[in-house]
């Protein structure tokens, strides 16, 4: 899957060209780079040390490769001028919250910071919206952070609706997060 169309979003940050394309197992280290360093960049000042780095663990090349080596994960990822700036991955749901048997979850969803406003945002949530209905998906979950109003009104504008409530760690610390919902219809 690739898509070179050229980003030229009214009011974008700056035009970037961008490809799309399914992440393979040559690139679990770019992928474990840019979540962390996406996390980092973004929330890295609400932590201590010591729970960002256990954070950090989970951006491991080790858990890429066994996630990219499993059916029930989709990633997207996105490159521009040679270099990986953001993805997307999806999965079975893991809330804890009740779900149909055919929902999925939008897992992760990073974009480096310089690349926001350009539309690519838009871009992967159109490749997530894509591919759960590809997979047979009724709703698409996710679950984000309440203290990021930026994210939480990109996702309204995409149809979701706050469902529930959620405690993500991030080590020891427990940030409340908002479990997300969209119906999905099939097109």
């Amino acid at each position: 899957m690739a898509d070179t169309r050229r980003l030229s979003t009214p009011g974008a940050s700056a035009m970037i060209d961008a490809v799309l394309r399914s992440a393979g197992p040559a690139d679990v280290a770019v992928l474990a780079d840019i979540g962390a360093r996406s996390f980092v960049e973004t929330f890295g000042y609400l932590y201590r040390p010591e729970d960002l780095d256990l954070f950090l663990r989970h951006h491991r090349p080790d858990i890429w490769a066994t996630q990219l080596a499993d059916p029930a994960y989709a990633v997207c990822l996105a490159e521009a001028g040679g270099k990986a700036i953001a993805y997307a991955k999806l999965s079975a749901p893991d809330l804890p919250i009740e779900v149909s048997d055919r929902a999925i979850e939008l897992k992760q969803f990073y974009v480096l910071n310089g690349h926001h406003g350009s539309g690519l945002a838009n871009r992967l949530m159109d490749w997530a919206l894509e591919t759960a209905r590809e997979r047979g998906a009724d709703e698409i979950y996710l679950s984000v952070f309440t203290e990021n109003p930026r994210a939480v009104r990109f996702y309204s504008r995409h149809g979701f609706a706050i469902v529930g409530r959620n405690a993500f760690m991030v080590g020891e610390q427990a940030d409340e997060d908002f479990i997300m919902r969209r119906a999905l219809e099939a097109e």
